[in-house]
């Protein structure tokens, strides 16, 4: 972040009008923490770890999770200078906030993933898990976060597949209507997307990464497992069909492992944070707030929580 004093006084331009964000997913005030992430999830949670420590860079200056929620993964960043979570909804910061006490090294950002206050080329490592199924413009998104990892750098990508087994399965025997084979993705209610995994790298590679390695993961998500087997046991086997057999991919969740191409020519950044209104840079810091020296935009910063959402 840059905080410097102006040397003159430039007249502010009215902010840039960019298109219309698509809606997204709101958990604002929800229960998800308690609701979601306790008792059955327990394996979810487990085997999404092993995933990310086999495809997470362990160490760099800075990584930033899109739709970090409460903190769920943090404790997996320790090796980064910097962490950057971010989350359109202010109860989940909050959480966060509770969750990881007062760790100078994480920085909690309200924003929408489709324009995010990050400069260009900032980030080591980029991660976003259990997001992608609740977006409607998906290339979007994804030249974003490509906007915003450097050189060489990482993005780790979790997304919902529905070419599993059980959907297989069911539209072998008549029990569904569409069909996990067909590219496009599928809406199965509003806000929630299911995609097919080569689709999903066609868009990460028109956004310009380099996907390296997918791993499979959440095999036993299914009830029945769970009820006979504790999440330990059952992490421990997923981690083994994440190893030996992930070239499948019948799991649930797929997690993507990419890369920015080294050979991109880097931009020189003068701090971390950028205007969403008018992609202005070097904003001015106060005590409660961003101020944008291009446009005049003023993004509020309340109790350690920087606010990109107009």
């Amino acid at each position: 972040m840059s905080i410097r004093a102006h040397e003159s006084s430039p007249q502010p331009t009215p902010p840039v009008s960019p298109d219309p964000a698509p809606a997204l997913c709101d958990y604002e005030g929800s229960a998800y923490r308690v609701e979601f992430w306790t008792g059955e999830r327990a394996f979810e949670d487990q085997a999404e770890r092993l995933a990310l420590r086999t495809l997470l860079p362990p160490s760099g200056a800075r990584l930033v999770e899109i739709g970090a929620g409460f903190g769920r993964l943090a404790d997996l960043y320790a090796g980064y200078t910097q962490v950057i979570l971010v989350e359109p909804a202010l109860s989940m910061l909050h959480q966060a906030q509770e969750r990881l006490g007062h760790d100078a090294r994480f920085i909690f950002v309200r924003s929408s993933v489709y324009d995010l206050p990050l400069q260009d080329q900032t980030l080591d490592t980029v991660v976003m898990v259990r997001v992608l199924h609740h977006l409607v413009d998906v290339p979007r998104a994804l030249t974003e976060l490509r906007r915003i990892v450097r050189p060489g750098g990482a993005f780790v990508l979790e997304f919902a597949n529905k070419r599993n087994l059980k959907s297989m399965l069911r539209f072998a025997l008549r029990r569904q209507t569409w069909s996990p084979f067909a590219r496009e993705p599928y809406e199965f209610v509003p806000l929630n997307f299911d995609f097919h995994p080569t689709w999903v790298s066609q868009q990460m590679q028109r956004a310009g990464f380099a996907v390296q390695r997918a791993v499979a993961v959440s095999h036993f998500r299914a009830g029945f497992f769970k009820r006979h087997w504790s999440a330990a046991r059952l992490a421990a086997l997923d981690g083994l069909l994440q190893r030996y057999a992930s070239a499948l991919k019948l799991a649930p969740s797929i997690f993507v492992q990419a890369q920015v191409p080294p050979t991109t020519t880097p931009v020189a950044a003068s701090g971390l944070f950028r205007c969403p209104a008018c992609h202005g840079i070097d904003l001015v810091a106060a005590v409660d707030s961003l101020t944008c020296p291009a446009c005049g935009q003023a993004w509020p910063q309340r109790d350690g929580i920087y606010d990109f959402i107009q």
